[in-house]
């Protein structure tokens, strides 16, 4: 895998510029950007298996919520670094587990499942916590947004690294070809069992140790929030409408809604899922190929004009 220096140099200013912001901006501004920041780790982490090879999951948010569980209630006994490996390595368990046999089922099917095992952990913990008398938790002394933030850099970072590098790997045409025809793939002798078994555990471990620290951005926790199955949903929206199977597709993606979001919530609160709505619907109409695929076919068009 090589990258150009063009490519070097943009990835290079933008890590940059989100790193000098904290020292430049107010509370806001950094909210935005670690807004920016947690959902880029977690799209760039659900494209390695989903885009890749269309298996399109609903279940990013169990990792997230096992994360978040994890650094919990381990909070203030355990270093923070170490709960984070530690959320990392129980997601990519729990989807080395479960994938065995969920990595055999297919289309919606396999959609429904992810769906229901994400909310199988969910009530599983709370009637765990419920026979323990525990509803809620309080958090004290979390550490400052600063803090959280260059933690989810670092973890954004790593998902655009680890999707860039499968995506420019034999291990990812492989599973690219099980996108195009998983009965050729296998023909042809694409290991297709342990090729998802793979995608999909490499897809758990950063959203576990996003949802890990994101634990800690507030003082109260609630297996509902973790679990909130919008998680999911606004991640594949983010992947929609980013578009590609490549690192800059969901970047696209995460940045426009993040900033949609917040001009639609602060002037238009009351319509904002309404807008929204719509505005995916106009995106998979009449941009099937999302924001990438608009601006490739711009710079193919702007090239051929100026030739």
């Amino acid at each position: 895998m090589k990258y150009t220096l063009k490519e070097f140099t943009v990835f290079a200013c933008l890590v940059l510029a989100f790193a000098v912001l904290p020292f430049l901006a107010q509370d806001y501004a950094i909210g935005v950007g670690l807004a920016i920041l947690m959902w880029l780790a977690l799209t760039q982490s659900w494209a390695v298996l989903s885009s890749m090879t269309g298996y399109i999951s609903l279940g990013q948010v169990v990792f997230y919520g096992i994360g978040s569980y994890v650094v919990v209630v381990t909070w203030q006994w355990m270093p923070l670094g170490l709960a984070l490996i530690m959320a990392g390595a129980i997601s990519a368990l729990f989807a080395l587990v479960v994938g065995l046999p969920a990595m055999r089922v297919r289309g919606p099917y396999f959609v429904i499942l992810t769906f229901g095992l994400a909310e199988l952990v969910k009530y599983s913990l709370m009637a765990i916590e419920a026979k323990m008398g525990i509803s809620s938790r309080l958090l004290f002394g979390t550490p400052p947004i600063e803090t959280i933030y260059w933690i989810v850099l670092v973890l954004a970072v790593a998902s655009t690294l680890l999707l860039e590098t499968v995506h420019r790997s034999p291990f990812g045409h492989g599973l690219r070809s099980l996108r195009e025809n998983e009965e050729a793939a296998e023909t042809l002798g694409v290991p297709v069992a342990r090729y998802k078994l793979i995608a999909f555990i490499l897809s758990a471990i950063i959203p576990g140790m996003v949802g890990g620290v994101m634990a800690l951005r507030s003082s109260y926790f609630e297996a509902t929030q973790a679990f909130d199955p919008m998680i999911s949903i606004t991640v594949i929206v983010m992947a929609i409408l980013g578009g590609g199977d490549n690192a800059r597709g969901p970047l696209f993606g995460v940045v426009f809604l993040v900033i949609l979001s917040e001009l639609l919530w602060t002037n238009a609160p009351q319509f904002y899922m309404i807008i929204l709505g719509i505005l995916l619907i106009v995106f998979v109409v009449k941009l099937p190929n999302g924001l990438l695929g608009w601006y490739r076919n711009y710079k193919h068009r702007a090239q051929g004009e100026g030739s």
